[in-house]
């Protein structure tokens, strides 16, 4: 089997993976609807390459409001790749503690919120402190990994905790240890990460499931839709539409920061 050949085939794998996780896709999926029907959103977190499966989630096409996406360009700017915001001092900033706590004053949270942090690795204090600050809140924290590539590291929190530590619900992406997936003849090291299949592959599957339920609900969902599905005059209404409730639901986040 040639390595791409082999990348595709267990990509397959990972398919399956996350085929055996429908039940808790499902309970995810009414966590998150739950959250959206109240008029609140679903805060969305991913730092590295985690913050993929936040752009996945919303916006982007195919998807809709709801979604809070908090992503740190401090923790996931990875294009200067070295020098000022290069990525030495992204690994770094990913591990300091209390950063999680002054990203989250920014907002006016609520136990009718839920929670999406994403990590594969899991063992990284910011998502970790991310977790436990939203579950010191009463909001359910939904969590996706690498489940064996995490158990296979070592947690830099001060605790030994894991993301999946302060987590309601865990899903696994399927990588395996270390990520990278496929094995060259006469290299000594594995390319060709696999989290972000797995990774956003749950991310749909709920994103769908919740569009059924806030339809079933009555209040279909405004999705980001290209024109040539719809028109480019009914693309553009959902477009603006999507925004401003974005824009609506995201100033309740704000309205009474500070308030004892």
């Amino acid at each position: 089997m040639n390595p791409a050949a082999d990348y595709l085939h267990q990509c397959r794998e990972l398919v399956a993976v996350v085929e055996r996780q429908q039940a808790a896709i499902v309970q995810a999926a009414d966590w998150f609807a739950a959250t959206i029907l109240a008029g609140r959103m679903v805060h969305l977190f991913g730092s590295g390459h985690s913050r993929i499966l936040v752009e996945e989630m919303w916006p982007r096409y195919g998807s809709f409001p709801g979604f809070n996406p908090i992503v740190e360009l401090s923790l996931s700017f990875h294009n200067l790749v070295v020098g000022p915001n290069g990525q030495r001092q992204a690994m770094f900033l990913e591990n300091v503690s209390g950063l999680a706590e002054r990203i989250l004053r920014n907002f006016d949270l609520s136990a009718q919120d839920s929670a999406l942090v994403a990590s594969s690795s899991g063992c990284n204090i910011v998502p970790i402190e991310m977790a436990e600050q939203f579950q010191k809140r009463g909001i359910k924290v939904v969590a996706i990994i690498s489940r064996r590539h995490s158990e296979a590291s070592a947690s830099r929190h001060p605790a030994g905790k894991k993301l999946q530590d302060f987590a309601d619900l865990v899903l696994d992406t399927g990588a395996p240890v270390g990520d990278a997936m496929v094995k060259v003849d006469g290299l000594d090291t594995p390319v060709a990460p696999g989290s972000t299949i797995g990774g956003c592959l749950l991310v749909n599957a709920i994103k769908a499931e919740v569009a059924a339920r806030l339809t079933a609900a009555g209040q279909p969902p405004k999705v980001l839709t290209a024109g040539t599905v719809v028109g480019a005059k009914r693309a553009t209404e959902l477009f603006e539409s999507a925004y401003d409730e974005h824009a609506r639901r995201l100033a309740k986040l704000y309205e009474k920061l500070g308030e004892p």
